[in-house]
């Protein structure tokens, strides 16, 4: 976590249960609650600008699209970044993965870690050829591997990818 993260300003932090309430409400995406919460906790929601620890300028829930340092974001322009953030992984998943014959945890799982890692990264994976050849088990039990940044294992993307395989191992 960066010093910037850190160092937040007070008020900074948004409630992830009331941001994923407007998602749900708008009715646009197929990710269910369920998939928000896990994406949600794990990316957590700060309203100010931060760099991650990947280095890249992030705000809201994971959002890494027209972040601008210095400029803190209500609730509505937080949901509305993630909406769209979540629907690009759903297309992504949906493309390459199959999606829209994934049941909804493995739907869940699979736009969870796009959503962490970037349609590049998920598009040419093996989880992803997998899910395509109807191996929806083998796929789920590819989420384990996700777990590198900089060449190095991160103890939260070890515990995001375990939450990710349960739901998507859920019949």
């Amino acid at each position: 976590m960066s010093a910037i993260r850190k160092a937040g300003k007070a008020g900074a932090v948004c409630s992830v249960a009331a941001i994923i309430a407007m998602v749900i409400a708008s009715g646009q995406v197929r990710t269910s609650e369920q998939g928000l919460e896990l994406i949600g906790n794990a990316e957590s929601c700060q309203r100010d600008p931060y760099k991650c620890p990947a280095d890249v300028w992030t705000d809201g829930v994971g959002n890494t699209h027209g972040v601008k340092p210095g400029i803190r974001k209500n609730d509505a322009q937080i949901a509305a970044d993630w909406e769209r953030n979540i629907l690009d992984a759903e297309k992504c998943v949906n493309r390459y993965a199959d999606g829209d014959k994934l049941k909804q945890g493995a739907f869940d799982a699979a736009v969870s870690v796009t959503f962490n890692m970037g349609c590049p990264a998920m598009q040419k994976s093996t989880m992803f050829w997998m899910f395509r050849q109807g191996r929806i088990t083998d796929g789920c039990n590819q989420l384990p591997r996700w777990v590198h940044a900089d060449g190095k294992v991160l103890p939260g993307l070890v515990t995001r990818r375990n939450k990710e395989k349960a739901l998507c191992l859920t019949p």
